[in-house]
Protein backbone atom coordinates (compact mmCIF):
# COMPACT_ATOMS: atom_id res chain seq x y z
CA UNK A 1 0.00 0.00 0.00
CA UNK A 2 1.21 3.41 -0.78
CA UNK A 3 2.09 6.33 1.77
CA UNK A 4 -0.68 8.19 0.28
CA UNK A 5 -3.54 5.26 0.09
CA UNK A 6 -2.20 4.94 3.62
CA UNK A 7 -2.95 8.45 4.66
CA UNK A 8 -6.34 8.20 2.79
CA UNK A 9 -7.40 5.37 4.27
CA UNK A 10 -6.29 6.33 7.95
CA UNK A 11 -8.42 9.64 7.54
CA UNK A 12 -11.22 8.09 6.29
CA UNK A 13 -11.08 5.11 8.70
CA UNK A 14 -10.89 7.77 11.83
CA UNK A 15 -13.47 10.55 10.49
CA UNK A 16 -15.64 7.58 10.87
CA UNK A 17 -14.90 6.61 14.28
CA UNK A 18 -14.08 2.89 13.35
CA UNK A 19 -11.96 2.25 16.26
CA UNK A 20 -14.24 0.40 18.75
CA UNK A 21 -13.08 -2.31 20.87
CA UNK A 22 -13.84 -5.50 20.26
CA UNK A 23 -16.18 -4.45 17.39
CA UNK A 24 -14.22 -5.74 15.12
CA UNK A 25 -14.89 -3.82 12.04
CA UNK A 26 -11.81 -4.48 10.19
CA UNK A 27 -13.31 -8.10 9.95
CA UNK A 28 -13.24 -11.46 11.93
CA UNK A 29 -11.74 -12.99 9.08
CA UNK A 30 -7.90 -13.70 10.08
CA UNK A 31 -7.16 -16.11 7.01
CA UNK A 32 -4.99 -13.70 4.64
CA UNK A 33 -5.69 -13.94 0.73
CA UNK A 34 -2.25 -13.35 -0.01
CA UNK A 35 1.12 -14.54 0.67
CA UNK A 36 1.33 -13.98 4.70
CA UNK A 37 4.08 -15.90 6.35
CA UNK A 38 3.22 -14.04 9.61
CA UNK A 39 -0.92 -14.18 10.41
CA UNK A 40 -2.53 -16.55 13.23
CA UNK A 41 -5.67 -17.65 12.43
CA UNK A 42 -8.08 -17.86 15.03
CA UNK A 43 -5.76 -16.63 18.10
CA UNK A 44 -7.02 -13.54 20.37
CA UNK A 45 -6.52 -10.22 18.81
CA UNK A 46 -3.56 -8.03 20.45
CA UNK A 47 -3.74 -6.43 23.67
CA UNK A 48 -2.11 -3.30 24.57
CA UNK A 49 -1.69 -1.45 27.92
CA UNK A 50 -0.60 1.80 28.66
CA UNK A 51 0.23 3.13 32.33
CA UNK A 52 1.21 6.48 31.89
CA UNK A 53 0.63 9.43 34.57
CA UNK A 54 -3.06 11.30 33.74
CA UNK A 55 -2.53 11.84 37.47
CA UNK A 56 -0.05 13.16 39.97
CA UNK A 57 3.29 14.83 40.24
CA UNK A 58 4.25 14.28 36.32
CA UNK A 59 0.99 14.60 35.10
CA UNK A 60 1.91 17.77 33.87
CA UNK A 61 4.11 16.18 31.23
CA UNK A 62 2.42 12.82 30.39
CA UNK A 63 -0.98 14.44 29.56
CA UNK A 64 0.07 14.15 25.47
CA UNK A 65 0.99 10.57 26.07
CA UNK A 66 -2.11 8.60 26.05
CA UNK A 67 -3.04 10.64 22.52
CA UNK A 68 -0.06 9.56 21.34
CA UNK A 69 -0.46 5.49 21.87
CA UNK A 70 -4.48 5.73 20.60
CA UNK A 71 -3.03 7.54 17.79
CA UNK A 72 -0.75 4.24 16.76
CA UNK A 73 -3.57 2.35 17.46
CA UNK A 74 -5.94 3.91 14.83
CA UNK A 75 -2.62 4.05 12.53
CA UNK A 76 -2.32 0.24 13.02
CA UNK A 77 -6.20 -0.56 12.72
CA UNK A 78 -6.67 1.35 9.64
CA UNK A 79 -4.24 -0.52 7.53
CA UNK A 80 -5.26 -3.87 8.52
CA UNK A 81 -4.38 -4.14 12.48
CA UNK A 82 -2.02 -7.18 13.77
CA UNK A 83 -2.05 -10.76 12.70
CA UNK A 84 -5.65 -9.76 11.00
CA UNK A 85 -7.13 -8.29 13.42
CA UNK A 86 -7.86 -4.72 15.01
CA UNK A 87 -5.57 -4.03 18.09
CA UNK A 88 -7.65 -2.98 21.44
CA UNK A 89 -6.87 -0.21 23.73
CA UNK A 90 -6.79 -0.35 27.70
CA UNK A 91 -5.85 2.43 29.73
CA UNK A 92 -4.99 2.98 33.10
CA UNK A 93 -3.34 5.76 34.88
CA UNK A 94 0.03 5.43 37.47
CA UNK A 95 -0.84 8.44 39.37
CA UNK A 96 2.56 9.05 39.32
CA UNK A 97 2.90 6.88 41.80
CA UNK A 98 4.65 3.56 42.56
CA UNK A 99 1.92 1.28 44.93
CA UNK A 100 -0.88 2.90 42.61
CA UNK A 101 0.79 1.85 39.09
CA UNK A 102 1.77 -1.78 40.94
CA UNK A 103 -2.12 -1.68 41.24
CA UNK A 104 -2.75 -0.97 37.73
CA UNK A 105 -0.34 -3.52 35.99
CA UNK A 106 -2.04 -6.15 37.91
CA UNK A 107 -5.08 -5.30 36.36
CA UNK A 108 -3.69 -4.59 33.11
CA UNK A 109 -2.02 -8.27 33.19
CA UNK A 110 -4.11 -10.36 35.44
CA UNK A 111 -7.20 -8.91 34.45
CA UNK A 112 -7.16 -7.30 31.02
CA UNK A 113 -4.30 -9.77 29.98
CA UNK A 114 -2.50 -7.51 27.77
CA UNK A 115 0.57 -8.70 26.42
CA UNK A 116 2.65 -5.33 26.53
CA UNK A 117 2.45 -2.24 27.82
CA UNK A 118 3.18 1.38 27.03
CA UNK A 119 5.06 2.62 30.31
CA UNK A 120 5.50 3.54 32.69
CA UNK A 121 6.83 7.10 32.77
CA UNK A 122 8.14 7.90 36.28
CA UNK A 123 10.83 4.89 37.08
CA UNK A 124 9.57 4.54 40.39
CA UNK A 125 6.22 3.03 38.95
CA UNK A 126 8.32 1.50 36.12
CA UNK A 127 10.62 -0.35 39.03
CA UNK A 128 7.27 -0.98 40.83
CA UNK A 129 5.03 -2.87 37.94
CA UNK A 130 7.63 -3.93 36.39
CA UNK A 131 7.69 -7.47 38.69
CA UNK A 132 4.16 -7.59 38.31
CA UNK A 133 5.32 -7.36 34.13
CA UNK A 134 7.56 -9.94 33.92
CA UNK A 135 5.55 -12.55 36.30
CA UNK A 136 2.93 -12.45 33.80
CA UNK A 137 5.25 -12.41 30.57
CA UNK A 138 4.04 -8.71 29.51
CA UNK A 139 6.57 -6.59 27.94
CA UNK A 140 6.92 -2.99 28.89
CA UNK A 141 8.26 -0.33 26.77
CA UNK A 142 8.46 2.46 28.40
CA UNK A 143 8.36 6.17 26.76
CA UNK A 144 10.18 7.98 29.26
CA UNK A 145 11.82 5.71 32.67
CA UNK A 146 15.36 7.08 32.45
CA UNK A 147 16.90 5.61 35.64
CA UNK A 148 19.83 3.74 34.64
CA UNK A 149 19.02 1.43 37.36
CA UNK A 150 17.19 -0.44 34.72
CA UNK A 151 20.16 -0.69 32.87
CA UNK A 152 21.91 -2.40 36.10
CA UNK A 153 18.99 -4.80 36.72
CA UNK A 154 18.50 -5.98 33.01
CA UNK A 155 22.44 -6.55 32.80
CA UNK A 156 21.88 -9.47 35.80
CA UNK A 157 18.89 -10.95 33.73
CA UNK A 158 16.36 -9.49 35.99
CA UNK A 159 13.67 -8.65 33.18
CA UNK A 160 13.90 -11.61 31.13
CA UNK A 161 13.55 -9.93 28.45
CA UNK A 162 10.51 -7.89 29.25
CA UNK A 163 12.09 -4.48 29.33
CA UNK A 164 12.72 -2.41 26.69
CA UNK A 165 12.35 2.41 26.80
CA UNK A 166 12.68 4.49 23.95
CA UNK A 167 14.34 7.37 25.64
CA UNK A 168 17.76 6.84 26.80
CA UNK A 169 18.70 6.24 30.11
CA UNK A 170 19.43 9.29 32.38
CA UNK A 171 23.44 7.83 32.48
CA UNK A 172 23.52 9.72 29.30
CA UNK A 173 21.45 12.78 30.21
CA UNK A 174 23.77 13.11 33.37
CA UNK A 175 26.73 13.36 31.44
CA UNK A 176 24.97 15.84 28.81
CA UNK A 177 24.11 18.02 32.03
CA UNK A 178 27.40 18.12 32.96
CA UNK A 179 28.69 18.98 29.46
CA UNK A 180 25.88 21.77 29.70
CA UNK A 181 27.28 23.18 32.96
CA UNK A 182 30.51 23.13 31.98
CA UNK A 183 29.78 24.44 28.97
CA UNK A 184 28.06 27.60 30.58
CA UNK A 185 31.47 27.79 32.29
CA UNK A 186 30.06 27.01 36.02
CA UNK A 187 33.30 25.76 37.84
CA UNK A 188 31.12 24.97 41.52
CA UNK A 189 27.38 23.30 41.24
CA UNK A 190 25.39 21.85 43.99
CA UNK A 191 22.56 19.38 43.64
CA UNK A 192 18.97 18.65 44.38
CA UNK A 193 16.93 15.93 43.76
CA UNK A 194 13.82 13.58 44.30
CA UNK A 195 14.49 10.94 46.70
CA UNK A 196 13.66 8.00 44.30
CA UNK A 197 15.20 5.59 41.30
CA UNK A 198 14.99 8.69 38.91
CA UNK A 199 16.78 11.66 41.01
CA UNK A 200 19.02 9.46 43.09
CA UNK A 201 20.60 7.41 39.96
CA UNK A 202 20.76 10.89 37.83
CA UNK A 203 22.24 12.84 40.50
CA UNK A 204 25.23 10.23 41.47
CA UNK A 205 25.82 9.92 37.09
CA UNK A 206 25.70 13.89 37.17
CA UNK A 207 28.39 14.36 40.11
CA UNK A 208 30.91 11.84 38.54
CA UNK A 209 30.55 13.10 35.27
CA UNK A 210 31.09 17.06 36.38
CA UNK A 211 34.14 15.95 38.41
CA UNK A 212 35.67 14.38 35.59
CA UNK A 213 35.01 17.51 33.86
CA UNK A 214 36.87 19.20 36.67
CA UNK A 215 34.24 20.95 38.05
CA UNK A 216 33.30 20.76 41.98
CA UNK A 217 30.02 19.76 43.73
CA UNK A 218 29.50 21.60 46.94
CA UNK A 219 27.67 19.25 48.35
CA UNK A 220 28.65 15.63 47.01
CA UNK A 221 29.33 14.26 50.44
CA UNK A 222 25.95 15.77 51.80
CA UNK A 223 23.87 15.70 49.01
CA UNK A 224 20.17 16.96 49.14
CA UNK A 225 16.97 14.03 48.66
CA UNK A 226 13.76 15.53 48.98
CA UNK A 227 11.16 12.93 50.14
CA UNK A 228 8.24 12.96 47.39
CA UNK A 229 5.28 13.28 49.56
CA UNK A 230 6.91 16.39 51.13
CA UNK A 231 4.53 19.59 51.44
CA UNK A 232 7.15 22.12 52.40
CA UNK A 233 10.29 22.28 51.58
CA UNK A 234 11.62 25.11 53.10
CA UNK A 235 15.02 23.77 54.74
CA UNK A 236 16.06 21.08 51.58
CA UNK A 237 16.26 24.89 49.78
CA UNK A 238 18.08 26.35 52.38
CA UNK A 239 20.71 23.56 51.98
CA UNK A 240 20.76 23.28 48.35
CA UNK A 241 21.90 26.90 48.06
CA UNK A 242 24.05 27.20 50.82
CA UNK A 243 27.70 27.75 50.18
CA UNK A 244 27.02 29.64 47.05
CA UNK A 245 27.20 27.56 44.61
CA UNK A 246 27.41 29.30 40.68
CA UNK A 247 24.68 26.84 39.69
CA UNK A 248 22.09 24.29 41.22
CA UNK A 249 21.35 20.91 39.11
CA UNK A 250 17.91 20.05 39.97
CA UNK A 251 16.51 16.71 39.44
CA UNK A 252 12.82 17.62 40.29
CA UNK A 253 9.32 16.70 39.63
CA UNK A 254 6.79 19.68 38.85
CA UNK A 255 4.58 20.07 42.00
CA UNK A 256 7.46 19.35 44.58
CA UNK A 257 10.39 21.01 43.00
CA UNK A 258 7.97 24.07 42.13
CA UNK A 259 7.82 24.23 46.34
CA UNK A 260 11.42 23.82 46.47
CA UNK A 261 12.20 26.97 44.12
CA UNK A 262 9.01 28.87 45.29
CA UNK A 263 11.25 28.26 49.21
CA UNK A 264 14.76 29.36 48.21
CA UNK A 265 13.08 32.32 45.99
CA UNK A 266 11.40 33.48 49.22
CA UNK A 267 14.74 33.16 50.95
CA UNK A 268 16.26 35.12 48.81
CA UNK A 269 18.47 32.28 47.53
CA UNK A 270 18.33 32.36 43.94
CA UNK A 271 20.00 35.64 42.83
CA UNK A 272 23.13 35.27 40.75
CA UNK A 273 22.45 31.38 40.56
CA UNK A 274 21.88 29.58 37.75
CA UNK A 275 19.23 26.48 38.17
CA UNK A 276 19.89 23.21 35.99
CA UNK A 277 16.97 21.57 35.10
CA UNK A 278 16.08 18.00 33.44
CA UNK A 279 12.91 16.54 31.62
CA UNK A 280 11.14 15.64 34.92
CA UNK A 281 9.98 19.27 34.89
CA UNK A 282 9.97 20.40 30.91
CA UNK A 283 6.41 22.39 30.87
CA UNK A 284 5.46 25.56 31.12
CA UNK A 285 2.57 24.12 33.56
CA UNK A 286 5.98 23.86 36.08
CA UNK A 287 6.87 27.20 35.34
CA UNK A 288 4.00 28.42 36.46
CA UNK A 289 3.51 26.98 39.24
CA UNK A 290 7.07 27.81 40.55
CA UNK A 291 5.28 31.36 40.00
CA UNK A 292 6.46 34.95 39.26
CA UNK A 293 8.23 38.15 40.92
CA UNK A 294 6.58 41.30 41.78
CA UNK A 295 7.64 42.83 38.49
CA UNK A 296 5.89 39.71 36.13
CA UNK A 297 9.12 37.59 35.16
CA UNK A 298 9.07 33.90 35.79
CA UNK A 299 11.23 33.17 39.35
CA UNK A 300 13.18 30.89 37.47
CA UNK A 301 13.85 33.21 34.35
CA UNK A 302 17.15 31.98 33.07
CA UNK A 303 16.97 28.19 33.49
CA UNK A 304 18.61 25.81 31.59
CA UNK A 305 17.61 22.23 31.00
CA UNK A 306 18.30 19.22 29.16
CA UNK A 307 15.49 16.56 27.87
CA UNK A 308 15.33 13.66 25.32
CA UNK A 309 15.54 15.38 22.10
CA UNK A 310 13.66 13.18 18.63
CA UNK A 311 15.60 13.73 15.75
CA UNK A 312 13.97 10.15 14.00
CA UNK A 313 13.70 9.90 10.28
CA UNK A 314 10.17 9.56 11.16
CA UNK A 315 9.86 12.14 12.79
CA UNK A 316 8.33 14.60 10.16
CA UNK A 317 5.61 12.82 9.05
CA UNK A 318 4.20 12.18 12.83
CA UNK A 319 4.41 16.01 13.35
CA UNK A 320 1.73 16.34 9.94
CA UNK A 321 -0.08 13.36 11.08
CA UNK A 322 -0.32 14.35 15.03
CA UNK A 323 -1.38 18.24 13.57
CA UNK A 324 -3.79 16.61 11.69
CA UNK A 325 -5.59 14.07 14.18
CA UNK A 326 -5.16 16.84 17.33
CA UNK A 327 -6.02 20.15 15.71
CA UNK A 328 -2.29 21.48 15.97
CA UNK A 329 -1.82 20.44 19.70
CA UNK A 330 1.75 21.14 20.38
CA UNK A 331 3.79 17.83 20.69
CA UNK A 332 5.53 18.21 24.29
CA UNK A 333 8.33 16.10 25.50
CA UNK A 334 8.36 11.75 24.94
CA UNK A 335 5.02 12.32 22.95
CA UNK A 336 7.39 10.76 19.45
CA UNK A 337 8.95 7.90 22.13
CA UNK A 338 5.41 7.18 23.23
CA UNK A 339 4.37 6.71 19.28
CA UNK A 340 7.46 4.47 18.80
CA UNK A 341 7.02 2.40 21.21
CA UNK A 342 3.47 1.66 20.69
CA UNK A 343 4.37 1.38 17.01
CA UNK A 344 7.00 -1.67 17.94
CA UNK A 345 4.34 -2.94 20.45
CA UNK A 346 2.81 -4.05 17.14
CA UNK A 347 5.09 -4.48 14.77
CA UNK A 348 6.90 -6.85 16.90
CA UNK A 349 3.70 -8.69 17.38
CA UNK A 350 3.24 -8.78 13.52
CA UNK A 351 6.81 -10.32 13.25
CA UNK A 352 6.09 -13.17 15.48
CA UNK A 353 2.73 -14.07 14.12
CA UNK A 354 1.59 -14.02 17.92
CA UNK A 355 -0.15 -11.82 19.86
CA UNK A 356 1.35 -12.78 23.13
CA UNK A 357 4.14 -10.91 25.55
CA UNK A 358 6.72 -13.63 24.90
CA UNK A 359 6.62 -13.64 21.04
CA UNK A 360 6.62 -9.70 21.35
CA UNK A 361 9.69 -10.29 23.90
CA UNK A 362 11.43 -12.56 20.94
CA UNK A 363 10.88 -9.70 18.36
CA UNK A 364 11.04 -6.58 19.72
CA UNK A 365 15.02 -5.75 18.75
CA UNK A 366 14.85 -7.42 15.40
CA UNK A 367 12.07 -5.11 14.54
CA UNK A 368 13.69 -2.10 15.86
CA UNK A 369 17.21 -2.59 14.63
CA UNK A 370 18.04 -5.86 13.25
CA UNK A 371 19.21 -6.14 9.27
CA UNK A 372 15.83 -6.16 7.68
CA UNK A 373 14.64 -2.85 5.08
CA UNK A 374 14.99 0.47 6.89
CA UNK A 375 10.93 1.80 6.86
CA UNK A 376 9.71 5.06 8.88
CA UNK A 377 5.94 4.62 8.07
CA UNK A 378 4.02 2.03 10.03
CA UNK A 379 1.78 0.66 7.53
CA UNK A 380 4.76 -0.19 4.78
CA UNK A 381 6.40 -1.78 7.76
CA UNK A 382 3.52 -3.93 8.51
CA UNK A 383 2.47 -4.69 4.83
CA UNK A 384 6.28 -6.23 4.61
CA UNK A 385 5.73 -8.11 7.68
CA UNK A 386 2.76 -9.61 6.34
CA UNK A 387 4.47 -10.79 3.25
CA UNK A 388 7.19 -12.08 5.43
CA UNK A 389 10.17 -9.70 5.44
CA UNK A 390 12.53 -8.21 8.19
CA UNK A 391 12.17 -5.03 9.14
CA UNK A 392 14.44 -2.22 10.90
CA UNK A 393 11.91 0.42 12.13
CA UNK A 394 13.06 4.31 11.96
CA UNK A 395 11.44 5.87 14.49
CA UNK A 396 10.18 9.66 15.35
CA UNK A 397 11.72 9.78 18.37
CA UNK A 398 15.08 8.21 16.94
CA UNK A 399 16.50 5.12 15.20
CA UNK A 400 15.03 3.30 18.69
CA UNK A 401 17.95 0.30 17.67
CA UNK A 402 17.40 -1.15 20.96
CA UNK A 403 19.86 -2.70 22.84
CA UNK A 404 20.66 -6.09 24.67
CA UNK A 405 19.83 -4.40 27.87
CA UNK A 406 16.76 -2.30 26.63
CA UNK A 407 18.01 0.70 25.89
CA UNK A 408 18.64 3.18 23.31
CA UNK A 409 21.27 6.12 22.79
CA UNK A 410 19.51 9.65 21.68
CA UNK A 411 19.97 13.32 21.63
CA UNK A 412 19.40 15.92 24.31
CA UNK A 413 17.51 19.15 23.48
CA UNK A 414 18.78 22.68 25.39
CA UNK A 415 15.69 24.34 27.08
CA UNK A 416 15.62 28.00 28.77
CA UNK A 417 13.19 29.27 30.96
CA UNK A 418 11.77 32.95 29.00
CA UNK A 419 11.30 36.15 31.30
CA UNK A 420 6.91 35.55 30.66
CA UNK A 421 7.43 31.75 32.04
CA UNK A 422 7.42 30.21 28.17
CA UNK A 423 10.02 27.50 27.33
CA UNK A 424 12.30 27.64 24.52
CA UNK A 425 14.97 25.06 22.60
CA UNK A 426 17.71 26.70 22.32
CA UNK A 427 20.50 24.27 21.65
CA UNK A 428 21.88 20.50 21.69
CA UNK A 429 24.08 18.98 23.75
CA UNK A 430 25.57 15.18 23.57
CA UNK A 431 26.33 12.80 26.32
CA UNK A 432 29.99 12.60 27.07
CA UNK A 433 31.27 9.59 26.31
CA UNK A 434 33.18 7.53 28.69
Amino acid sequence: MKKTNIRLFLSLFISLNWVTVGCGLLGTNTEDSGNNANTTSGAESLKVGTLLPITGDLSSIGQNMPTAVQLAVDTINACGGVNGQPVTLVKEDSQTDPVAGSAAMTKLTEVDKVAGVVGAFASSVSTAALDVAVRNNVMMISPGSTSPIFTQRAKTGDFNGYWARTAPPDTYQAQALAALAKKQGFQNVSTVVINNDYGVAFEQEFVNSFQDLGGTVLNSSNPVRYDPKAVTLDSEASATFANNPQAVAGVLYAETGSLLLQAAFKQGLTNGVTVLLTDGVYSEDFTKQVGKTADGNSIIAGALGTVPGADGKALEDFKNLWAERTNNTPITAFVPHTWDATILLMLAAQAAGENSGEAIKGKIREVSGGEGTEVTDPCQAMELLRNGEQINYQGASGNVDIDENGDVVGVYDVWQVQPDGSIEIIDKVSPIVQ
